[in-house]
């Protein structure tokens, strides 16, 4: 950065989830490369342990503060709740609704530090409200894709429009679980809005930014920028490279990977919020090298890995495979020749840092927005889709018919090319995509005065 350029204060609050909270690190740091900007991170106190992490990893420490955002007390929630991280599932509309209580925070936050610009997530349109009450300029930042926004867009706001790919189409449990969560948000995060989640759009100043690339989702970018009427900037994948956590087993994982032939292993995760049945994961590892990231409900993360399942086959196929319970390396596994596909939940950050690297995912779509990601990279070719039942169980056969149409079928090459076809679009699209945002950035705050030379 060139001190002769006014310092910018832009302050960031994403939603309580790493799947949020890192792509919004890493876009403050794909941020400061290019402009001369002061960054506050606004978050509760649970998520501070990563992100100081990553702002120590990455040097940024003068350029990036930890703010503390605060949810009004509650004995259903207790502070170490405000998190989707290790979260029981029956509590995540609690925390939705809870969220909602950090307004009178957030407003206060603004009056003290009066940043230059407002970038905002998904399920805080108040932050928002509240900027532009205080004649701050903000930007809705939704770490997601233009389909899912298109779909969204599609089938709870606009009935009339032609909506792009009818292959995006879900099916009833998936379909239902949706009809669900929209009346959730209507009611109690949109405060009734009809737009729902694109009011968003609408408080945004001029631009709306997205975790995509134009290389596989211009059609949908193309769609959400003409319904919205904003110039909606795709900014790439912001995958997290040039970081890592535990070393040594690290060094562990990849010189295990290294004696594995070249497409020969299966790199397996779920995140942090979503689990399989012991029947599940014994049909995924059944057969093929792997390095799976497995976790376990809260309450039983203290079982030990061979308790987990059944003793036999743990010890039929750990000569083959890697469990990892913590933190995985997974951008440098996504990297290293020998993996040759990646099976997933299909949750936004994980998904497109799979096809940044060229490796096609089978897909295991839990909810929300999963089935409609893997449908989309299912039409341009680089995915293959576990189909489950209709109840939305996954069966031992469908997975492995899965699993073999990208290893050991003539079909895998070609969705292989397509993925390092994909990958190719990506990195090429992505240093235009960051500049063209943070001019866009650079602009709105201009429009207030600099805090320094």
């Amino acid at each position: 950065m060139d001190s002769k350029y006014p310092t910018f204060k832009i302050l960031m609050l994403p939603w309580l989830a790493h799947g949020h909270i890192f792509p919004y690190l890493e876009l403050a740091k794909r941020i400061l490369i290019r402009k001369n900007f002061h960054i506050y991170f606004c978050s509760t106190s649970i998520n501070f342990n990563s992100i100081k992490n990553f702002i120590h990893k990455n040097s940024l420490d003068e350029s990036i503060e930890s703010v503390e955002l605060h949810l009004q007390p509650s004995s259903e929630l207790p502070p170490h709740y405000h998190t989707t991280k290790n979260l029981p599932s029956n509590l995540l509309m609690t925390l939705l609704k809870a969220f909602q209580t950090a307004d009178s925070s957030f407003s206060n936050i603004i009056s003290t530090l009066k940043p230059h610009l407002v970038i905002y997530d998904i399920f805080q349109p108040w932050a928002a409200k509240l900027a532009s009450l205080q004649g701050i300029p903000c930007v809705h930042f939704a770490p997601y894709g233009a389909a899912m926004m298109s779909y969204v867009h599609y089938h709870y706001v606009s009935f009339n429009d032609k909506f792009p790919v009818q292959e995006l189409c879900l099916k009833d449990h998936e379909k239902k679980t949706w009809d669900e969560f929209v009346g959730f948000l209507y009611e109690n995060v949109f405060e009734e809005d009809k737009d729902v989640i694109f009011v968003n759009y609408k408080l945004s100043s001029d631009v709306v930014l997205l975790k995509t690339s134009r290389g596989f989702e211009g059609k949908y970018l193309d769609y959400i920028s003409s319904v919205s009427h904003k110039k909606v900037v795709p900014i790439g994948p912001l995958v997290i490279e040039n970081i890592s956590y535990g070393e040594d087993s690290n060094i562990d994982v990849i010189k295990w990977l290294s004696n594995k032939s070249m497409h020969s292993t299966v790199f397996v995760s779920f995140g942090s919020e979503y689990f399989l049945s012991k029947n599940e994961i014994e049909e995924v590892a059944k057969g093929i090298n792997f390095i799976w990231v497995i976790r376990f409900p809260i309450g039983e993360t203290t079982i030990g890995i061979e308790d987990a399942f059944l003793k036999v086959f743990y010890y039929r196929v750990k000569d083959r495979g890697i469990f990892l319970t913590g933190w995985a390396p997974q951008a440098k596994i996504f990297a290293h020749p020998s993996i040759g596909g990646f099976v997933s939940h299909c949750g936004w950050s994980s998904f497109t840092e799979s096809f940044y690297f060229g490796v096609p995912v089978i897909a295991m779509p839990m909810k929300f927005d999963h089935p409609i990601n893997a449908r989309m990279l299912s039409e341009v070719g680089s995915c293959v889709e576990v189909l489950p039942n209709e109840n939305g169980i996954f069966k031992g056969d469908e997975i492995a018919e899965a699993i073999k149409k990208v290893f050991e079928e003539k079909s895998g090459e070609k969705v292989r090319v397509r993925a390092r076809e994909l990958s190719e679009k990506m990195r090429m699209e992505e240093d235009q995509d960051l500049d063209e945002m943070v001019e866009e950035l650079w602009q709105l705050c201009s429009k207030n005065e600099p805090i320094e030379y």
